[in-house]
C-alpha cells in the first residue's frame, strides 16, 4: 500500500459548516490539516457533520483540535468537562497511583470523545514544566516538577493512545520559565542550555519514543541560539531529531502568533519554519495569512510529508458506545471529586 502524503499546511475554518469557497481551499494539494475552534462548534451532531464534510471534500486531511481540559477546551456542549492538567498533578501529590490512573483514564476520555466525533487529534499534552510563572501556560501544565510531568504526561499519553489517538508534545523546548505570553508577544528566555537541560527539557528527552508530534514554542534563548525555537534548525535539528532522536511529526505553532511575528511575514515565517525543519506548519485565524502562505508553497513547489499520515487516528468509536462505557462512566465520577 502507498503511503499517504500530505500537504504541510494546516489551516482553520471561518464557521460551523464549510463555506463554498473553503471546499476548494481544501482540495489544494499544499492543505494538509484542518484546526476546529470554539466558532465552528454548536453541538456534537454538528461537528460530526462538519468533519463528515470535510471527509467528503479531502478524504485524507489531518483533521485537529485543542481540547487540552482546564482553560483549553474547544469542545465543551455535549462533551465531558476536563480538568485543567494541574488538578490532575494535585491529585498525584496527594495519592500518585490514584492520579496516576485518573491522568490515564483522562487521556482514554480527551481522546475517545475527540475521536466519536470524527477527528484525529487533539494537540496534547502540554509538557512545559510550571506552576504560576507563565501567564499562557501555568494550570495548563501538570506540575513544576520535571518527574512529575513526566509521569503524569507519560500517563496521559497511554491513555491516548489506548483511545486510537496519537501524542503531541508541547511547547518544545519549554514554555514555562517567563511570564511573556507568546500569542501576544515575542519571548524572550535567557536560561542558558544546562538551566534548560536539568529542568525543561527533562519531559521532551524522557517521552520523546511515546510521542508521535512535537509542537515548538515561539520563544528565543539567545544564550543558546539566536533564533526563535520554531525557526531554527538548531533546536528541530541538530536538538530534537539528533540529540533527542525524534522521528515524528514537528508542527509548527501557529504563525499568526506574535510571537512568530520575529521572522517577519507570513511567507518568510513559512519558508523559514519549513527549512527549519517543522514537517506541517499551522496558521490559525487569519485567512488572509493562510493564503499567502499557501500561494508561496504552491509557487515553489513545496513536497508533500509522509510523516503526517501518523497521526491519523486508528481506533474509531461511536458516542452512543462512549456513552454506555463503563471506564467512561467511572472517569467521570472520579473527576467530580476532584
Amino acid at each position: 500500500m502507498p503511503d499517504i502524503l500530505h500537504g504541510r499546511l494546516m489551516l482553520d475554518l471561518a464557521g460551523t459548516a464549510l463555506a463554498d469557497d473553503e471546499i476548494q481551499l481544501l482540495q489544494n494539494a499544499q492543505v494538509g490539516g484542518v484546526i476546529l475552534f470554539a466558532r465552528n462548534v454548536q453541538s456534537r451532531q454538528q461537528v460530526a457533520a462538519l468533519v463528515a464534510q470535510i471527509r467528503a471534500v479531502a478524504p485524507h486531511l489531518l483533521i485537529a483540535v485543542d481540547q487540552e481540559g482546564g482553560r483549553v477546551q474547544r469542545f465543551r456542549d455535549g462533551y465531558s468537562s476536563l480538568p485543567a492538567m494541574q488538578q490532575l498533578g494535585d491529585l498525584v501529590a496527594r495519592d500518585r497511583e490514584a492520579g496516576l490512573t485518573l491522568s490515564r483514564d483522562c487521556g482514554w476520555l480527551m481522546a475517545s470523545e475527540v475521536i466519536a466525533s470524527g477527528l484525529d487529534i487533539s494537540f496534547a499534552p502540554v509538557l512545559d514544566v510550571d506552576r504560576d510563572t507563565s501567564s499562557i501556560i501555568g494550570d495548563r501544565a501538570f506540575s513544576d516538577q520535571p518527574e512529575q510531568v513526566i509521569a503524569i504526561a507519560g500517563a496521559f499519553i497511554q491513555g491516548m493512545n489506548e483511545a486510537g489517538m496519537a501524542a503531541t508534545g508541547k511547547h518544545f523546548p519549554g514554555h514555562g520559565g517567563i511570564f511573556a505570553d507568546s500569542h501576544i508577544e515575542a519571548p524572550v528566555d535567557r536560561r542558558d542550555w544546562q538551566q534548560l537541560w536539568d529542568h525543561d527539557l527533562r519531559p521532551f528527552v524522557a517521552l520523546c519514543p511515546a510521542l508521535a508530534g512535537i509542537m515548538p514554542a515561539h520563544i528565543t534563548f539567545p544564550a543558546i541560539d539566536p533564533h526563535a525555537v520554531g525557526f531554527s534548525s538548531f533546536w528541530l535539528r541538530d536538538i530534537l531529531r539528533e540529540k533527542l532522536g525524534f522521528n515524528g511529526v514537528i508542527f509548527s505553532d501557529d504563525l499568526a502568533m506574535k510571537g512568530a511575528d520575529v521572522a517577519g511575514g507570513y511567507q518568510r515565517k513559512a519558508e523559514l519554519a519549513l527549512k527549519a525543519g517543522c514537517d506541517m506548519i499551522l496558521v490559525c485565524n487569519d485567512r488572509i495569512g493562510a493564503l499567502e502562505v499557501l500561494d508561496y508553497m504552491t509557487a515553489n513547489s513545496i513536497p508533500q510529508s509522509e510523516r503526517i499520515a501518523a497521526m491519523q487516528k486508528t481506533k474509531s468509536v461511536s458516542w452512543s458506545e462512549l456513552e454506555t462505557n463503563f471506564r467512561r462512566v467511572d472517569t467521570l465520577v472520579r473527576l467530580e471529586k476532584l
